[in-house]
């Protein structure tokens, strides 16, 4: 397994001798369903957290498939198998994050700006846009951002995954 920090977007990958799973801690919304199916490749309790060797390379690509932003995404390492990946791999990079598949420099188009409340958790914003809190301006390109409901974040406006400490609920 191989863990390497990387200079997307503040992200890191871990690799297998077979896919290399892509993790953007800004995307991520804390919505567990990856240690939750698969404890084994994704502990938050363990440094690194995600031990591409825990688990089947068909297992791993099942679970990152189940996250519900970009936070974990997927390609495999060998190009070919890239080219023609059904639509049901659903955070595959060439779905998700297509500037993955070769790791150049991005180039932006515009996106259009889509919000969606998380149940029981934070608003994600998600597209091209700026936003502006406390007399500062963070510009989004392609980006993505958690936005805390409860109340109770360490990093307000921004969610810190406390919504889930302190059972938070829509109600």
């Amino acid at each position: 397994m191989e863990r390497e920090n990387n200079t997307f977007s503040g992200g890191r990958r871990y690799r297998n001798n077979n896919i290399t799973v892509y993790w953007k801690p800004d995307a991520c919304v804390h919505a567990s369903y990856c240690y939750r199916e698969l404890i084994e490749v994704f502990d938050p309790g363990r440094r690194p957290w995600v031990d591409m060797n825990g688990g089947t390379t068909d297992r791993i690509i099942e679970v990152v498939n189940m996250c519900p932003t970009e936070a974990l995404t997927w390609k495999w390492n060998d190009d070919e198998k890239n080219r023609d990946i059904s639509p049901d791999q659903t955070n595959h990079v060439i779905f998700r994050r297509p500037e993955l598949l070769t790791e150049k420099e991005k180039v932006f188009e515009k996106n259009p700006v889509s919000v969606k409340v998380m149940m029981d958790g934070p608003i994600v914003i998600k597209g091209d846009f700026t936003f502006q809190y406390s007399g500062n301006n963070k510009e989004m390109k392609d980006g993505i951002i958690s936005i805390c409901r409860c109340g109770t974040s360490n990093l307000m406006p921004f969610c810190d995954g406390t919504h889930r400490k302190i059972g938070f609920e829509d109600k």
